[in-house]
């Protein structure tokens, strides 16, 4: 332990601590851009610099080690200067859009422009101008925003590992960019879009679907329904001043009809349906006796990192759909029959806290339906930007249902969206169909995943060694681990996200604080709502889900039936890095 002075006040801590940890300590906020605890600091911003006594020059407090004795002022005339000085600096290089800007009141630039009250300019001089990469269906790239805090190239290699993201040009040229300075079509990138969810800035962000949506529901000739992902009920709340991870559900089913959708249901239900479709895969793969492990496949992202980085694994890659795309045909076939609908004057909509289903959308095989099974996908900010601009407040809605048939869900289902929660749902499942009785407890907190966890199920007279990675990093780690011989396993679940879908890449941006732990725990937090309405669920198996049992009856037979196969499965092959094989069809 070392004890030093900041600002006259003495803190000890841990060697090896950074001085604005310390600070921290002492609750003294030096200001940061490019830095996350844990993740990023390349002391690249230098907006939090601090004076040491007996230096010549300022120092970046982020990657400055604590020292025995040291005192550091953190806001003396001198210090405050300077750091207005850097600001004016990323202002002038920066383009004035705030009011027309995606970020506009959550952005960090912004923010600490405010904080310091820069009003004016006093440095002028030429701006880079760069060209706008929006090619891919999923992530847009406005390098004139870019700060080159790196944040982005981090989290990319360091948790996502696609690599995807290097310093390109030099001095005043530089930035951020793909290999090349090239679009985010031609490398590795996966579309999972934590390098969004990161950006102090609008520099990476979504693309937008919200008019194209607004359109469809103006139409009077179409049947607009709308299908809402697990983790969407216990996150929209936050934007609307509830704790973190309260359950909205009934609030978020009134706002969607005000918005004007002719049905409203539920991607749960087709949860439970790829919980069927998926145990009844792996029953068969453990009658042929592989090949072991199936991977589960509700994640696009996951699916398209393992085409690109390990494709000689695609075929242990479960071929059963994602929630977003089994409801997306059966919305166009089995509901379209029911209700007597046209499915070409049908237009599906899903919402997702995922950037990546924009791309999963227009993969290969995603017409089953005999027309384009789900016209859009909105994230959770696409979402909640569309209520702002409705003028709705879901405080203020009294609860409402989801609409029938496609609406009804168990607790199975609801849990999707939580880290290890695919692996939990497909398990009740399965363990009562090889051991032939009831399973005792519902809640398997042993693969309820932090990053990566492994367990041992019985079921009769089965041993299934199981595995849940929570991120393709650490999704890296246990194939390569797999890869050498040293582990082996029947079943693995990955999401890419941070804490499964409730860390997608289109949830709520949350920098209220520069800790990469501490905002992982954040997005965690959202889970404990979807175990709570996983509790007070009538049904929490998907295979006593009465709906799904009358869905099989009426229409698709039984699970892995030749129509489930033909409607709910699709075909995953490898992929190169930088390839010249189409990555999606033309919408």
């Amino acid at each position: 332990m070392i004890t030093l002075t900041i600002d006259k006040q003495q803190v000890t801590v841990e060697k090896g601590t950074s001085v604005l940890e310390a600070a921290r300590q002492l609750g003294i906020d030096i200001p940061t851009l490019c830095y996350l605890k844990d993740l990023n600091a390349p002391a690249a911003c230098r907006v939090c610099i601090v004076q040491v006594e007996g230096r010549p020059t300022f120092d970046a407090s982020c990657v400055l080690p604590a020292e025995e004795g040291m005192v550091v002022y953190t806001n003396t005339p001198e210090v405050l200067a300077a750091r207005k000085q850097i600001l004016e600096l990323f202002l002038s290089d920066h383009p004035f859009e705030c009011l027309t800007c995606e970020r506009s009141l959550n952005c960090e630039l912004q923010r600490l422009v405010k904080r310091y009250g820069i009003r004016d300019l006093h440095i002028e001089g030429e701006r880079n101008h760069f060209i706008t990469d929006d090619l891919s269906p999923s992530v847009v790239r406005e390098p004139d925003k870019c700060v080159r805090c790196r944040r982005c190239i981090s989290v990319c290699e360091n948790y996502i590992t696609a690599f995807v993201y290097r310093m390109v040009e030099r001095s005043f040229q530089s930035i951020v960019a793909p290999a090349y300075n090239g679009s985010l079509m031609e490398n590795s990138c996966i579309y999972c879009g934590q390098c969004i969810t990161v950006c102090p800035t609008s520099a990476l962000r979504e693309k937008d679907s919200t008019a194209e949506v607004w359109e469809a529901l103006a139409n009077p000739d179409l049947h607009v329904v709308v299908q809402t992902a697990p983790a969407i009920r216990s996150s929209i709340s936050e934007e609307f001043g509830f704790p973190v991870g309260s359950p909205v559900e009934g609030q978020m089913v009134a706002a969607l009809r005000r918005l004007g959708f002719a049905r409203v249901f539920d991607v749960c239900f087709a949860a439970d349906i790829c919980v069927m479709e998926e145990s009844t895969e792996f029953l068969e793969r453990l009658k042929e006796g592989g090949p072991f492990p199936q991977f589960t496949s509700c994640c696009p992202s996951w699916i398209l990192f393992c085409e690109k980085f390990y494709p000689q694994l695609v075929d242990n890659l479960s071929a059963v759909k994602s929630p977003q795309q089994i409801f997306g045909v059966l919305a166009k076939t089995y509901y379209a029959k029911q209700e007597g609908l046209d499915p070409s004057k049908m237009f599906v909509v899903s919402i997702m806290p995922c950037v990546s289903k924009k791309y999963e959308l227009l993969r290969p095989g995603m017409s089953a339906s005999g027309f384009q099974d789900v016209d859009a996908e909105l994230t959770t900010r696409e979402f909640v930007q569309m209520l702002y601009q409705a003028g709705l407040d879901i405080k203020k809605l009294p609860p409402e249902e989801f609409d029938s048939p496609l609406g009804s869900a168990s607790g199975a289902g609801i849990i999707f969206g939580s880290s290890g929660g695919v692996m939990e749902a497909t398990l009740r499942t399965v363990y009562e169909k090889l051991s032939g009785e009831p399973l005792k407890r519902l809640e398997l907190d042993e693969v309820r995943s932090q990053e990566y966890k492994k367990a041992t199920i019985h079921a009769g007279e089965h041993e299934l060694k199981v595995a849940v990675a929570r991120g393709t990093g650490a999704a890296r780690r246990l194939i390569d681990r797999m890869l050498e011989g040293e582990e082996e396993y029947h079943f693995v679940e990955v999401m890419a996200c941070p804490g499964g879908c409730v860390g997608g890449g289109g949830q709520p941006i949350y920098f209220e604080t520069n800790d990469w732990n501490e905002q992982i725990s954040h997005r965690a937090k959202r889970s404990s709502g979807l175990y709570d309405l996983d509790r007070q669920k009538e049904y929490r198996k998907a295979h006593e889900n009465p709906a799904v049992l009358q869905l099989y009856k009426d229409f698709l037979g039984e699970p892995g039936s030749p129509l489930a196969y033909k409607l709910l499965h699709s075909r995953n092959f490898p992929r190169k890095l930088y390839s010249e094989q189409p990555l999606l069809i033309q919408k």
